[in-house]
């Protein structure tokens, strides 16, 4: 418990930002449809109006935020997606967009409460489906950033207004605690992993071969950040 408890501080204090951010909105974005414009090749391809969109390409749906990750990773124009239409699940094949638009949801205090949650559930589901799409090799290394890309992304988003900082504050610190319970030695999950195999096993991993473990996966980690910081400064430097 104790070793998990720093990674799901940042977990709630990432929740936390989350609302802090939405609370000044006076309305939400929603993911169900409001309307077309006229000859919307999205409502000729079986989308509907009223209708609720809760997966694309296999990736589940909890706010626009995640939504509008999932529609840039698709390619050729066209989207399979899960839509609920009338309580039921509805499978769409071949969904086509030239267009998009927002409807917005009446704040309330429920409306309020769901959405952060589904919020910080869509910052999760961004941080994990960036891992993935990260490992498959849909994007390169150039999209990574380490602390001095981030600490320019964040100066770049002050100098705007708060707004606009406190989106990337939440989304750093629930990447953080995600990314410290990943089973990667030297970190928070790594720790935890030897713990869980302990549990089961009832009897430790001996510790010379975890302390091995773990200090390879730590010179890794800093081999990473240090290629990672040096590409982030060769960003700025040639911007």
């Amino acid at each position: 418990i104790i070793v998990a408890m720093g990674a799901t501080f940042n977990l709630i204090l990432g929740l936390i930002i989350v609302a802090v951010t939405l609370a000044p909105q006076k309305a939400f974005n929603s993911t169900v449809v409001a309307e077309f414009k006229e000859n919307a090749v999205s409502e000729q391809s079986g989308l509907k109006v009223d209708d609720k969109i809760i997966e694309v390409e296999g990736r589940k749906i909890f706010s626009t935020y995640d939504l509008s990750y999932a529609f840039t990773n698709v390619k050729g124009g066209k989207i399979d997606m899960v839509v609920k239409r009338d309580g039921e699940k509805v499978e769409l094949r071949d969904v086509k967009f030239d267009s998009s638009e927002e409807n917005g949801i009446r704040k309330t205090f429920g409306s309020y409460i769901k959405q952060t949650f589904s919020t910080a559930a869509s910052y999760c589901a961004v941080v994990w489906w960036s891992l993935i799409d990260l490992i498959s090799g849909k994007y390169g290394i150039s999209a990574v950033s380490g602390p001095v890309g981030i600490t320019a992304a964040i100066g770049s988003a002050a100098k705007q207004n708060l707004e606009n900082l406190l989106p990337i504050m939440a989304l750093i610190t629930i990447n953080l605690g995600i990314f410290n319970l990943l089973p990667i030695p030297a970190l928070d999950g790594g720790r935890l992993l030897f713990i869980l195999i302990e549990m089961i096993f009832r009897k430790p991993v001996p510790q010379k071969y975890e302390a091995i473990v773990h200090a390879v996966g730590f010179a890794l980690l800093i081999g990473f950040m240090l290629l990672i910081t040096a590409k982030d400064i060769w960003t700025l430097i040639a911007g």
